[in-house]
């Protein structure tokens, strides 16, 4: 059930008066003690009393509201004629703190006749129209006004054609977006802002995934691989839980030779380092360790990279000569998915998304240097993810580095 019905609505009213707590109210209508409290706090009506009294009377000074008063001179907070609440624009009434804590209205309270305090009440049958009420405007296509939704589309469309994400924009923007982000999804695809689904990086239908799951023998007993399949794995990161996992791939360009790329992602952090490889070869990426060694050091590297899961590429194929340093000492543990199931490092397949947005297949990584790939690495790192609690990588990595490094210092 989603919504009270009438009858529930009129059996809260009746315990209310009868002076039920909200505890027993939600058991006698097998609902939840918050639902309860709910309903009446967004359905009861606020009430001023002829009696009321004005919350700034005792600093008033004001005198002559009645054009045909006869006491011009008189302050009219002294007069007993004069109903502030209509005569004076600035009343403003005295709310009673009991509003404040359950149960929020004053149908069980015995002073209502005489209380001079703003009243609040829960009616079973003016709950049931402010609710349908409600549930009516939520439902209608736009319910911002034309300046709101100018707007809301100068801050967004900009953006989202630079090729930011929502989710990145709610980070940085959150406090000035008017909607959410289901909505602000709608208001692309209906064509109200000038922002289009084109311009949205993840606006793709993917196809419902096959179930392979009678299809799990190993199909590449290669020897490379002995001790270090997928499911040796989650052995390992079962019984030394506290380590941090690595995931690495390429990205190659076209499918003869040339320059390709080389990430790793710090799965924890969803921290990316690309690097720029002269082609795809066992030699090219030992080298890239080897750099890595050298220019961290081997505690610090130990500690960084302590697993590291790739896919059966054959530029991974020498395990042994990438596990090793160059004094044959033991620095990583690598790991290999099974063929054809990328979905087992998923960190780094969603993370290639963003380095394809600016080179997408079948372009040439033949002019490219380190420096350009840095400059998007650094982009990379830098966009807020919902996984992340709304911050970058960089951010949530940068601590989790600088302390594995005071470590080994």
């Amino acid at each position: 059930m989603k919504h009270l019905t009438l009858t529930q609505r009129y059996m809260i009213e009746k315990y209310i008066a009868f002076e039920y707590s909200f505890r027993e109210i939600a058991e006698c209508l097998n609902i939840s003690p918050s639902t309860v409290s709910r309903e009446v706090k967004n359905n009861r009506i606020f009430i001023v009393p002829k009696n009321a009294k004005c919350a700034k009377t005792s600093q008033c000074k004001k005198h002559g509201i009645c054009a045909d008063c006869d006491y011009l001179k008189r302050e009219c907070r002294k007069c007993r004629k004069i109903d502030c609440t209509n005569a004076c624009s600035e009343f403003e009434s005295v709310k009673c703190s009991r509003l404040d804590k359950a149960p929020f209205v004053c149908n069980c309270c015995k002073l209502q006749d005489i209380c001079p305090k703003e009243h609040a009440y829960y009616s079973a049958q003016k709950a049931g129209s402010l609710s349908q009420k409600r549930l009516s405007e939520s439902r209608q296509s736009i319910h911002l006004s034309d300046d709101e939704i100018k707007d809301l589309d100068e801050l967004v469309s900009p953006l989202l054609k630079k090729g930011q994400s929502i989710a990145h924009i709610y980070s940085n923007h959150g406090d000035e977006l008017l909607v959410s982000r289901r909505t602000l999804y709608r208001y692309v695809d209906d064509c109200i802002l000038a922002a289009r689904n084109i311009d949205l990086p993840r606006k793709v239908r993917y196809k419902k995934r096959k179930n392979n799951s009678n299809n799990k023998k190993e199909s590449f007993p290669y020897k490379y691989r002995e001790g270090r399949t997928y499911e040796d794995f989650k052995a390992f990161t079962r019984l030394h839980p506290d380590l941090g996992v690595v995931e690495m791939d390429t990205v190659k360009s076209k499918r003869e030779k040339g320059k390709c790329l080389l990430t790793m992602i710090f799965t924890k952090y969803d921290f990316m380092l690309i690097f720029l490889l002269d082609s795809a070869t066992q030699e090219c990426v030992h080298d890239v360790f080897d750099m890595l060694m050298r220019s961290l050091g081997l505690s610090i590297f130990r500690r960084l990279f302590p697993v590291i899961l790739t896919d059966n590429g054959s530029e991974f194929k020498a395990p042994e000569q990438l596990e090793k340093s160059r004094y044959g000492s033991l620095c990583t543990n690598i790991f290999y998915c099974d063929a054809m199931a990328s979905w087992q490092k998923p960190h780094i397949e969603r993370s290639h998304e963003f380095i394809r947005q600016v080179l997408p297949k079948g372009c040439s990584f033949d002019e490219l240097t380190q420096q350009d790939i840095t400059l998007l690495t650094n982009h990379i790192n830098s966009v807020c993810r919902d996984s992340l609690g709304g911050i970058c990588p960089y951010d949530a990595a940068k601590d989790f580095i600088a302390k594995k490094a005071a470590i080994c210092t």
